[in-house]
């Protein structure tokens, strides 16, 4: 249940989409659209996240003749034969010297053979392009990168088809004075670098990095694999993947971009390709945007979710309901939907890179030997606060490794693609927005399944968090359409925080829908001055009762659509601020504990459309607001009821409005539906059978029998609350300090900490 309290004085700022320009290749431009804008002055807001990013790898990658050729003849091309620790060249424009090859001419050039210890250098004076055709070639250097392009206007390597090829360093490293640095990769190249072809490449960075560009990375097609001491490809200016089938075993990050000085450069764009990444860091790290319209996905990062570092709850009086205690989210998940919360863990081992050496800059060794850098672990000391609304002292500086599966700086697209993640941090994390269009999700998550420090926007999909601490996290979210099923330890939606340490552009050139406000049915979410909100006491469930907590902030959480089936430790559904609802489904299984409820805002939760049904402990529980257009009914039992008994509500002519199986233990539920009516008859019945078929609990078709009844009553309001006697008023609180919204008590928050991994400011 994390709470991020904001300051008035705080100044959000969100990237704009901007106009790109790849390095040394002119991408297409297109409309340039906001995807988000937010202001804070004193207590008000203005914020406005548009219902659609869709820029693609088309809107910030093109192609040139030379990226796709893979053509070549021995009539036009000059052949080098590698033989151990020499090569002989036939043709023009390259020479062998000393074990090594200089390639001074733009032109084609044929590799084979093997050579043990040596290395290829390109050094073109003009800015013309030079085609190196892997045919089956075996490159090591025992002190240097094994190919290294000095200088050229691009270097394509062509992986021939059907042959196998390999380059790799040595642990060592020698440099031509203590001042010099590159090389670090067996494979570098300080010109524009692409691969393509039908062939095979295994590449092995055993000094530090495996494939290094410092400009344009492009992947066109290809087998590559590559196992490095440090991250395994690597460009600067952007890295670009079209297609292929890579493998990647990195001691640091898996793929990253790291142009950090200009915005519309250092982003990762991909269009498709099968990859199996494991790395101790980032999976795929982009220093601004991310983008990946498809592609087959198997990323493990710093060992998985099992390594993740223990979370642990403070604040005052202990942020529990009714009493002093406080500690760690329950486990108690129940049964259905799968998946199962992370438990305490041990700490993920320090992954510093300790392979030693140094590196040659293609000019005569002077015996300068450096030993390898260490593992660039995205390691940094930050501060965080993660409050609840009563506790906004507890600030915990932490040391951050990044372990995350899919890290954008700026904005995080994902267009399609199927993603099977294991990930000790972050799933799915941008510093400012994440948009996911469409795309197939099964994510372990040793932190949050998807987090955006700005706005999350999920417009499609098939997302599956069976594991996660929190599982979709933003300043402002917004589901419109998609199927998603969060298992969750502590909060399984947060609409919280909001960063103020964004990268100052977002490096993507896009078309993007309108970013003007309109009515919450287009998906577009808008809001001003919600902070006056938090001090109604009319809203339902927001009783009267011990020393109130503070006011609601700014944060959202918008259902327009779609599907959406949380079992959550924490909090079901959690926003800082409002919740808002015009479609779709939602199904929670809230926490069993009192401490927690299936919802919690510190708002409203005005709800005009859609089906939703909560369960969960009673402690904290509330109902939508007074304010709803859709009418509501919560019900408190009596008691716990067991998971898995039938809560069944019937209109007085005996038409279902839910037949529902929570998957844990719960003792209020709260169903909204279309179906009910401000001045309708109801009963609610225990237990019994139902021969319809259930989805995720939810029964929505059969015949219900042999339950017992509970209560029989007439609504009377937009939003009843019910018990075994009828008609009742909204919940109170618990009484005795604690409560954490006000409900009861003297409103104690929680803050989380933990003893690892947070939040790190190096992308």
């Amino acid at each position: 249940m994390k709470k991020n309290m904001i300051t008035g004085s705080k100044l959000w700022s969100i990237a704009m989409i901007t106009s790109l320009l790849a390095a040394c290749s002119s991408p297409a431009t297109t409309s340039t659209t906001a995807n988000a804008a937010t202001s804070t002055t004193g207590t008000t807001k203005t914020v406005s996240v548009s219902e659609q990013t869709s820029v693609k790898y088309a809107d910030l990658v093109s192609l040139d003749a030379d990226d796709t050729n893979i053509s070549w003849s021995e009539a036009d091309s000059t052949a080098i034969k590698l033989n151990g620790t020499t090569a002989t060249v036939t043709g023009s424009g390259a020479k062998a010297a000393n074990g090594s090859v200089t390639i001074s001419e733009a032109g084609t050039y044929v590799l084979s053979g093997e050579l043990t210890d040596g290395q290829i250098v390109v050094n073109v004076a003009d800015k013309d392009t030079v085609h190196l055709v892997l045919n089956g070639a075996t490159i090591h250097d025992n002190d240097s990168a094994a190919i290294y392009i000095q200088k050229a206007g691009k270097a394509v390597i062509t992986l021939e088809k059907g042959t196998k090829n390999t380059v790799s360093d040595g642990k060592t490293y020698v440099y031509a004075d203590a001042t010099t640095d590159e090389p670090d990769a067996a494979i570098f190249s300080k010109a524009d670098l692409t691969f393509n072809g039908a062939g095979q490449l295994t590449v092995t960075g055993n000094y530090n990095e495996g494939i290094t560009s410092k400009d344009d990375l492009k992947i066109i097609s290809g087998s590559i694999s590559v196992k490095a001491a440090d991250d395994g490809i690597k460009g600067k200016d952007m890295v670009a993947i079209q297609a292929g089938t890579i493998t990647i075993e990195a001691e640091g990050d898996g793929i990253k971009s790291t142009n950090d000085t200009d915005t519309t450069k250092g982003y990762v764009a991909i269009a498709g390709g099968t990859f199996d990444i494991q790395s101790g860091n980032d999976g795929i790290q982009a220093e601004t945007a991310l983008v990946a319209d498809g592609g087959t996905y198997n990323i493990v990062t710093g060992g998985g979710s099992a390594n993740a570092p223990a979370k642990v709850e403070e604040g005052p009086f202990g942020g529990g309901g009714g009493g002093w205690g406080g500690g760690t989210p329950p486990t108690d998940m129940g049964t259905p939907p799968d998946g199962e919360p992370p438990a305490d863990m041990p700490e993920m081992p320090n992954n510093s890179g300790t392979n030693a050496g140094t590196s040659t800059n293609g000019a005569a060794p002077s015996n300068s030997t450096n030993p390898a850098p260490s593992n660039s672990a995205n390691t940094t000391t930050t501060t965080t606060t993660d409050n609840n609304a009563d506790a906004d002292t507890a600030t915990t500086a932490t040391e951050s490794t990044s372990a995350k599966a899919l890290k954008a700086g700026t904005d995080l697209t994902v267009n399609g693609g199927t993603y099977t993640i294991d990930s000790m941090d972050d799933s799915l994390h941008s510093n400012n927005n994440v948009t996911v269009n469409d795309g197939t999700f099964n994510i372990e998550s040793g932190d949050d399944g998807i987090h955006a420090d700005q706005a999350l926007t999920i417009n499609g999909g098939t997302i599956t968090i069976v594991k996660s601490y929190e599982g979709l996290e933003g300043a402002i979210i917004t589901l419109n359409d998609g199927d998603v099923d969060v298992t969750a330890s502590d909060d399984g939606v947060n609409a919280a925080g909001g960063e103020t340490e964004t990268a100052a552009n977002t490096a993507t050139d896009a078309t993007t829908t309108s970013n003007i406000s309109v009515t919450e049915t287009t998906g577009t979410t808008s809001t001003t001055d919600q902070a006056s909100q938090g001090t109604a006491t009319t809203q339902q469930g927001r009783g009267p009762g011990g020393m109130g907590g503070a006011a609601a902030s700014n944060n959202e959480f918008h259902i327009n659509g779609g599907s959406l089936t949380v079992n959550a430790g924490g909090d079901g559904l959690d926003s800082n601020g409002s919740i808002n609802m015009t479609g779709g489904t939602v199904i929670v299984n809230g926490p069993t504990d009192n401490g927690n409820g299936a919802l919690d805002y510190d708002g409203t939760f005005e709800i005009s459309g859609g089906y939703l049904v909560a369960a969960g402990s009673s402690g904290m529980a509330q109902g939508t607001s007074d304010t709803s257009t859709q009418n509501t009914i919560v019900m408190t039992f009596p008691a716990t009821q067991k998971a898995g008994t039938l809560v069944h509500v019937q209109d007085s002519e005996g038409n279902n409005i839910l037949t529902f199986a929570p998957a844990k233990d719960y003792q209020t539920v709260v169903v909204s539906s279309p179906d009910l009516a401000k001045d309708g008859s109801y009963v609610i019945y225990s237990g019994g059978t139902s021969t319809g078929k259930a989805v995720d609990g939810l029964y929505t078709d059969g015949t219900y029998s042999g339950g017992t009844q509970v209560v029989a009553f007439q609504s009377t309001s937009n939003v009843t609350w019910v018990n075994e006697s009828g008609v009742t008023t909204a919940n109170s609180g618990m009484g005795g300090p604690g409560g954490g919204r006000g409900q009861g008590g003297f409103g104690g928050g929680r803050n989380r900490s933990q003893s690892g991994t947070d939040t790190d400011t190096s992308q």
